[in-house]
């Protein structure tokens, strides 16, 4: 079993926390109201927030993160227009957040998938596939077996240089979203 502390409370967040606490492991969520005073009892901090919350987290629980694996579902959008990621060219929001904090193991996962889809565990008549990129082996195959118990299928999509598609991925598909061309109970799967 794993401990995992979620920080966020929104969607994203509880249908995350359902998955991995279907599969055996112990969760714990931190509020927007408690970050900097809430402790991070997890092994693994996934960071359920929007990409511009993720500076002052950061911020706050520095120290509390290293050694620990902090999982970043963000998708960097410009959210004023919603036209452009606003990490630099070819890098990620993953990428950036690894280099803030070069103690911490960090990878990149679930945010190709959409809350509904982690709930129902299907996208379409699929199951729903979470892709996980970093650059600590043990972390994602730590994480992709933790999804896999709770119910939908892990990826290692590779590297945390692949961060950078899987922002690209999750940025096409909010957008097709929002401009109603794909339900949010739809998405991307991957058949296997």
């Amino acid at each position: 079993m794993t401990t995992f502390t979620i920080i966020g409370t929104g969607n994203m967040a509880h249908a995350i926390g359902g998955v991995l606490a279907d599969g055996g492991n112990d969760v714990a969520y931190v509020s927007h109201a408690e970050v900097g005073t809430a402790p991070l009892t997890g092994d693994v901090v996934v960071l359920a927030v929007p990409y511009p919350s993720v500076a002052g987290i950061l911020e706050a629980y520095g120290d509390q993160l290293a050694g620990k694996v902090v999982v970043d579902i963000t998708n960097p959008l410009d959210f004023a227009t919603f036209d452009a990621l606003v990490v630099p060219a070819g890098s990620s929001a993953a990428a950036e957040i690894q280099a803030a904090l070069p103690q911490s193991r960090v990878l990149k996962a679930f945010n190709t998938t959409f809350a509904a889809t982690l709930a129902s565990k299907k996208t379409g008549d699929l199951p729903t596939t979470v892709l996980v990129a970093g650059d600590d082996d043990a972390a994602k195959s730590a994480l992709v077996a933790a999804v896999e118990a709770g119910g939908v299928h892990g990826l290692d999509a590779g590297s945390l240089a692949r961060a950078h598609e899987l922002e690209a991925i999750g940025f096409l598909q909010l957008t097709l979203a929002v401009g109603e061309k794909l339900p949010w109970t739809g998405g991307l799967a991957v058949a296997r």
